[in-house]
């Protein structure tokens, strides 16, 4: 899974982990493929923690905040992965890029054909793509113009385009 714009809304450089709060119907559709067996990861770009903005222990306090958020519908997200990094710094950990995907796999056993990324920004799809997941998007209405001009360039299509994460959550249990 991504966090901003797919497990939250896009907050921009969120720095205040009470300022956190989950996107409509993540917590249901958590519960759901959690209770389907799904192990959840989430794989982060945070280019606020290169750039000065806050620091990395931020990061995990956030994501602490999240996991809390999530408790009361019964799921969670069993890891976190993040990129510190800014996208001048070209690193191999920032989406697209797949080492952090790569290192969650290692960490997790995690077989890619048999998994799934949920996302909102082509950065998550070409990563998909790139593995071999099925990729699901759900573009935030506020990017969705800017997404599908991104997609046109690269000519990278999601195996299903959602509006809802519980449609998402419906994709990949059905994987379509």
């Amino acid at each position: 899974m991504d966090r901003d714009g797919t497990l939250m809304p896009d907050l921009h450089y969120l720095a205040d982990p009470d300022a956190s709060e989950l996107a409509s119907g993540v917590g249901d559709g958590l519960r759901l493929l959690r209770q389907h067996d799904y192990l959840v990861v989430c794989v982060t770009n945070q280019s606020g923690v290169g750039r000065g903005f806050f620091p990395e222990e931020t990061v995990h306090r956030i994501h602490q905040r999240l996991n809390a958020r999530l408790r009361p519908y019964g799921a969670s997200v069993d890891a976190f992965y993040f990129c510190p990094h800014t996208p001048e710094q070209q690193c191999e950990c920032r989406k697209p890029g797949t080492a952090l995907f790569r290192q969650a796999a290692d960490d997790w056993a995690i077989d890619f054909p048999t998994s799934a990324i949920v996302g909102d920004r082509l950065a998550d799809v070409e990563a998909g793509t790139k593995l071999g997941l099925f990729t699901v998007l759900i573009p935030e209405v506020a990017h969705e113009s800017l997404v599908n001009q991104e997609l046109a360039g690269r000519g990278i299509r999601p195996d299903v385009r959602v509006s809802t994460f519980g449609a998402a959550a419906a994709a990949v249990l059905h994987r379509g």
